[in-house]
């Protein structure tokens, strides 16, 4: 099914966002700026009060290959999945809405899964900005540092890895090692050291933080 004029976008990059206005211009135009340029957005708004719409307006006046789709709050998994359902890439990947992406972030990945047509899914690849310690999902009285954790943003695959997958399921906390421990029973995954992610903690809504 054709969604695009003019071409169709090689990554799909799926940005859940809830009252992010103030974040969202960082997140966005780190993609902008990518030095690989077959992409697409998907900014999917989880039921925001703020001025998401108009900010994500302005950008679709001058990009054809930003989306955006809305729904009442549903909170990330469902958000996540939306994105994911409403995709047209070959791979597909994920930006937090407080995060941002170093210029040569999906190129990289780009380039580990095309030398090795038997990956299937990538993981990895971190700067982090702010506390490097969350709580534990086994033990939310504790907590655990973030390179021993599932960075969901950074996870970037091939599309039939999250469709057979059926996307991610609607957890309280930890979505994302939930999905990547399903993945790595049935594909090839790798983990990524090149740190090409920046990762966000001082973000006062981040559910980390919260939960």
């Amino acid at each position: 099914m054709k969604l695009y004029k003019e071409f169709e976008p090689h990554v799909s990059i799926i940005i859940p966002t809830y009252n992010r206005f103030k974040y969202l211009t960082r997140a966005v135009d780190s993609v902008i700026n990518q030095d690989y340029k077959s992409w697409e957005i998907l900014l999917v708004d989880d039921g925001s009060e703020d001025d998401t719409f108009n900010l994500i307006s302005d950008y679709q006046n001058k990009f054809n290959n930003i989306r955006y789709l809305r729904h009442t709050n549903r909170k990330p998994a469902l958000t996540m999945n939306a994105g994911i359902q409403a995709s047209c890439g070959k791979y597909i990947t994920f930006l937090g809405s407080d995060d941002e992406y170093k210029p040569n972030h999906i190129s990289s990945r780009i380039k580990i899964l095309e030398a090795d047509d038997k990956i299937d899914l990538l993981h990895g690849g971190i700067e982090i900005i702010g506390d490097p310690y969350v709580k534990d999902k086994n033990d939310l009285s504790g907590k655990i540092h973030l390179s021993q954790c599932t960075i969901g943003g950074t996870l970037f695959g091939k599309r039939e890895v999250f469709f057979k997958l059926n996307g991610y399921e609607n957890l309280e906390y930890s979505e994302d090692s939930d999905f990547y421990e399903r993945a790595k029973k049935i594909f090839v995954t790798k983990d990524v050291e090149l740190s090409t992610y920046k990762y966000y903690r001082d973000t006062p809504d981040s559910i980390c933080s919260n939960i």
